[in-house]
């Protein structure tokens, strides 16, 4: 292992992280057949097979299991070594890995453009996925910040709330159940609804709202993405219940309504969250910085401001 190289580590921890050799090589920015070679001379230093290829399909082998757990502590260790050396010399420059829910895309985006002209010499990644798979990449220290709604309770983390974010029901614009001007929760157990897949913060937040009223939809349709829930909802398929923030333009379009039912919104928290155990260099304190001072201001110009009293 003793000369194994940094580039070699960076790939094999990204064809593991994707399970394939075309993802890896397009996330690196590489052709396949260079992602290959760099695992062949890896896994000769290390004298045993790190993937198993059936097909298409990509596993670990035990060898590989374990060697990824090592390559990510090296990585996350020079990453930490580059960052302080940033912190020494006080420079804004180099990678910034931020990890967001998918709710978080409908506004990150805008939110990255004010902050890429404020700080041009930082070069941002974004990584989308939900609230468990951003948890375990922050374990892994393989996010710099992450923007999420509930923060994890079994990982130490700093978490700081920058707005609100509401969450609502909805349905198509002509659903029965508009013309209930205010329906109780219970009524909503007469229909079918549409949610998010586990692991989701918004389902979390749902499926509390519904043990607390004693709901039980009639059916339920777990889907993954908010774009597909939404083009469910104004299909007729069921209502459901997501972010505000994911609604401006089907609000605008009328193409979707909120339901006034009594309890909602339900307002938790926006967050960014870092470890603890991870030392911030510049261009992460920067983009901290100016999401706490800044993230607030967007989401009320865009979605109406909410009272921190309302937020759980």
């Amino acid at each position: 292992m003793k000369n194994a190289t940094f580039r070699q580590l960076r790939v094999f921890n990204e064809v593991a992280r994707h399970l394939s050799f075309v993802r890896a090589a397009e996330s690196l920015h590489l052709t396949p057949p260079a992602v290959t070679m760099q695992v062949k001379e890896l896994e000769g230093h290390v004298g045993l097979p790190l993937f198993e290829r059936k097909g298409k399909k990509v596993s670990l082998t035990t060898a590989g299991e374990y060697m990824l757990v090592y390559a990510r502590r090296i990585l996350a260790t020079l990453k930490d070594a580059e960052d302080a050396a940033l912190r020494l010399q006080r420079l804004e420059i180099g990678q910034l890995t931020i990890g967001m829910v998918s709710t978080a895309k409908y506004f990150i985006p805008r939110l990255l453009v004010n902050f890429r002209q404020e700080h041009p010499g930082i070069d941002v990644k974004l990584v989308v996925g939900n609230r468990e798979q951003l948890v375990q990449m922050l374990r892994d220290n393989e996010l710099d910040i992450a923007i999420m709604g509930r923060p994890p309770k079994d990982l130490a983390t700093r978490a700081e709330p920058f707005a609100a974010q509401p969450h609502v029901f909805i349905a198509p614009p002509d659903h029965p159940i508009l013309k209930v001007g205010h329906p109780d929760p219970s009524v909503l157990g007469q229909f079918a609804f549409i949610i998010r897949e586990e692991g989701s913060g918004t389902r979390a937040a749902m499926e509390k709202f519904f043990r607390e009223h004693r709901v039980q939809p009639s059916s339920i349709m777990e889907m993954q993405s908010n774009e597909t829930i939404k083009q469910a909802v104004m299909a007729g398929m069921g209502l459901s219940f997501v972010s505000l923030h994911v609604l401006e333009l089907e609000l605008k379009n009328q193409l979707l309504a909120l339901l006034d039912v009594p309890g909602t919104p339900v307002v938790r928290n926006w967050n960014v969250v870092h470890t603890l155990s991870k030392v911030l260099s510049p261009a992460a304190e920067a983009f901290r910085y100016f999401m706490l001072e800044e993230g607030e201001a967007f989401l009320s110009a865009h979605f109406g401001p909410f009272t921190p009293d309302l937020r759980i």
